[in-house]
């Protein structure tokens, strides 16, 4: 969907903003760019929708190259969300939402019925907060009128540069979970840039690590943080990189334990604890084999799938030692229990399976270039 062919900004004073970069973001993926500031990031973003030309090579969006196109037609069919949102103040969240729509010839009940529509999509109700001004809403509300009026005209390419840096960090995780919500919905292809590893991990198919100019790694989350390409993507993501690696490595079913378990209507079994499901299966408390009448409450399941990060958040809130897990491929029933050496298990797992991948990765390359130099003799 967007491809950069060793794309360069040069200014006039002789600083190079980006040098030679190389890269493609496939329909539907968001990629993430990060990296401190001043390494290039945004200016790449801007030359997207142009606005910031490059100095050389080309960018295609859908195959086509975006200098052919004109600035304006180009920027209607790509969605932008800032920092400061910039919204009008002067008009209510459902105009603001229906601006493009508008512009782009859509009558204006068509407008803003497709407004009403997004701006449900992002957790505002149109009739509570279609009539409001932006001073009126909180920084989190703001930035949800802003994604909705980015996706308005329905873009195929969506542009998002620290669209979450402004509010409180509650704020932001809230943001970035219904965003990622938004996003298995409408799957647009997005660059976001952020200066926040944590978010690029969790918000990324894949990350663009930036050093100066240049891309210094670009693969998926759990590969930049297995496996960093350089030393200085190791020091920026670093020393700690395990413990991030726990956002982007799903609970899967090999980590689960397996748990006595207690039905309506059955013996408790012959254990210390045991697991007290409903008549569908899911898990609705515990009992002690010292207390065998008394049900207590368990510590909210997690789902398969669920980031490994969330599932140790859960574990250490309660003192169990232990989080159910129930399976929605299956009606939400349980799966199992996972326990502190499950996460463990689970952590290595994927650290394995990542150097599993660079070793095949490394013999095929060696096979390639031994092909090659067989050819050429």
């Amino acid at each position: 969907m967007i491809r950069f062919e060793q794309v360069t900004k040069r200014y006039a004073d002789g600083t190079t903003a980006v040098d030679g970069l190389s890269f493609e973001v496939a329909e539907g993926e968001l990629v993430t760019l990060v990296g401190p500031s001043g390494c290039g990031k945004t200016t790449t973003m801007k030359m997207v929708n142009r606005l910031i030309e490059p100095t050389e090579g080309r960018i295609l969006l859908g195959g086509e190259d975006i200098s052919a196109i004109d600035p304006v037609r180009l920027r209607r069919r790509i969605g932008y969300v800032i920092q400061q949102v910039g919204l009008f103040p002067h008009r209510t969240v459902l105009d603001n939402t229906a601006a493009v729509p508008h512009l782009l010839g859509a009558p204006r009940a068509r407008a803003r019925a497709r407004a009403a529509e997004l701006l449900d999509l992002v957790g505002l109700d149109p009739k509570k907060y279609g009539d409001r001004y932006p001073e009126q809403l909180s920084g989190g509300q703001r930035q949800r009128v802003g994604v909705a009026r980015a996706l308005a005209a329905d873009p195929p390419v969506l542009l998002m540069d620290e669209p979450f840096g402004a509010v409180d960090p509650v704020v932001r995780e809230r943001l970035q979970s219904e965003f990622l919500k938004l996003q298995s919905q409408v799957r647009k292809t997005v660059l976001l840039v952020t200066h926040d590893l944590e978010e690029a991990v969790r918000l990324g198919d894949r990350i663009a690590v930036y050093g100066q100019g240049t891309i210094e790694q670009f693969d998926t989350p759990a590969r930049v943080l297995g496996a960093p390409a350089t030393p200085y993507v190791a020091e920026f993501v670093g020393s700690d990189r395990g413990l991030k690696r726990l956002s982007v490595t799903p609970v899967d079913s090999a980590a689960l334990e397996k748990a006595p378990v207690l039905r309506p209507g059955g013996t408790p079994p012959d254990a210390p604890w045991s697991v007290v499901l409903d008549a569908d299966g899911r898990p609705e408390g515990w009992v002690s084999a010292d207390e065998p009448g008394r049900t207590r409450p368990a510590p909210e399941p997690v789902p398969l799938g669920a980031s490994l990060r969330e599932a140790l958040a859960a574990l250490l809130q309660h003192d169990t030692g232990w989080l159910p897990v129930t399976d929605p491929a299956d009606g939400g029933r349980f799966a199992g229990v996972l326990t502190p050496a499950g996460v463990h298990r689970a952590l290595r797992a994927s650290t394995k399976a990542t150097e599993a991948t660079e070793a095949t990765e490394a013999t095929e390359a060696t096979e390639a270039n031994e092909e090659t130099a067989v050819s050429s003799r």
